[in-house]
């Protein structure tokens, strides 16, 4: 391999504090947002086009990053949606067969700056023990005055609604239009594989833009609803929060990942909260209450529901804890055909123990048509 030398870079961090690499590819690049980490050993195309992760610069904890190229297969979005990416060694070279270019090229035609060559061992101890918080890399590593001062401007996630960065501007169609089932989805911020897992369960199902209504959803005569996982602060997409209390009030059935959770949660009054440094993995362990059964579960998110708000209110019950910090991380409406899960039971990437529960929607649908 052709050695190829490469710019010095940075990452500072909000409270001040400096980690060095070099920049992939030897371009110039300068990159804001909220860094955090993810655990998975792989899936980092996945990872990269999840739309939950828009606006965050991504450290992997995996050692080597690229080294199976990319494809179209495993874009969950239409793009890359974090803001930059972090790690330790960045492979040039693939060699997957089924790969269909490098990741370099995909990061490129992506527009995406990348740095690699940093000590990501020291950069996510020093994240998990002091939180996420705002960053910026750079290959500007002589201005870093400057790069504090821009890096000040730049706002908290916390509060920050991000849905209407993601959200499909039309609404558009996916799955077999003579399915038995219609799934109306709101779009806070899909992933392309939950409509997979949809559509192989015999599911047409129109995704419509995050700001639309509950009445202009009930208008296509939808036979259950879903409200999708996404990025950002839950609180401040009132929309959302509001389709979600008419259609629970109206009790059609109603399905919840990740954001959508949280949304159902801040429907029935409890409240959500910025976590120290979020879950990010493809090995977070689930316990199902209902069944007593353990789960491996994909996660990544970077607020939760409040346990205690959780626990006293007569219409909500607890069906999943997070078994490392005992987090809320499922629920259902007592008495009505909702339910909901703070994971992503559609993996991509990830293990496939909690795909149940989009059997577990369609039953209730079918049951609440006969």
């Amino acid at each position: 391999m052709k050695y190829q030398s490469r710019r010095p870079a940075l990452i500072l961090l909000a409270d001040g504090t400096v980690f060095y690499g070099k920049s992939v590819g030897n371009v110039e690049g300068t990159s804001f947002g909220e860094v955090c980490f993810n655990t998975g050993m792989t899936g980092y195309q996945e990872i990269f086009t999840d739309p939950s992760y828009f606006g965050q610069l991504m450290v992997t904890t995996n050692a080597h990053i690229g080294n199976y190229g990319a494809t179209n297969e495993e874009t969950e979005s239409d793009g890359v949606k974090i803001s930059g990416l972090i790690c330790r060694n960045f492979s040039y070279t693939y060699s997957r067969q089924d790969a269909q270019e490098s990741l370099e090229d995909f990061l490129a035609t992506n527009n995406l700056f990348a740095i690699s060559d940093v000590d990501t061992r020291a950069l996510v101890a020093y994240i998990r023990d002091h939180g996420a918080m705002n960053a910026v890399i750079s290959t500007d590593v002589d201005n870093v005055e400057g790069l504090k001062e821009q890096l000040k401007r730049v706002p908290s996630m916390n509060g920050l609604e991000l849905a209407s960065k993601v959200s499909t501007k039309e609404p558009y169609y996916f799955g077999d239009e003579n399915a038995d089932i219609k799934i109306a989805a709101l779009d806070i911020g899909i992933k392309r594989n939950i409509l997979r897992n949809f559509s192989k369960r015999g599911a047409y199902i129109k995704v419509f833009p995050y700001d639309t209504s509950y009445q202009e959803m009930k208008s296509w005569n939808a036979d259950g609803y879903f409200l999708s996982n996404g990025p950002g602060d839950p609180e401040p997409l009132e929309n959302a929060i509001q389709v979600a209390k008419d259609i629970i009030n109206e009790d059609q059935p109603l399905f919840g990942i990740c954001l959508g959770h949280q949304v159902i949660a801040l429907a029935n009054g409890i409240s959500t909260y910025k976590m120290h440094n979020g879950h990010r993995g493809i090995n977070h362990p689930i316990k199902n209450l209902v069944t007593g059964k353990g789960e491996i579960t994909s996660q990544n998110h970077g607020f939760a529901i409040n346990r205690e708000e959780t626990e006293a209110n007569p219409d909500v019950e607890i069906t999943h804890v997070h078994l490392n910090d005992h987090t809320v991380a499922g629920i259902k409406i007592k008495d009505k055909n909702c339910f909901s899960v703070q994971y992503h039971p559609e993996a991509s990437p990830g293990p496939n123990d909690a795909t149940y529960l989009f059997d577990q929607f369609i039953e209730n649908i079918n049951k609440s048509k006969a």
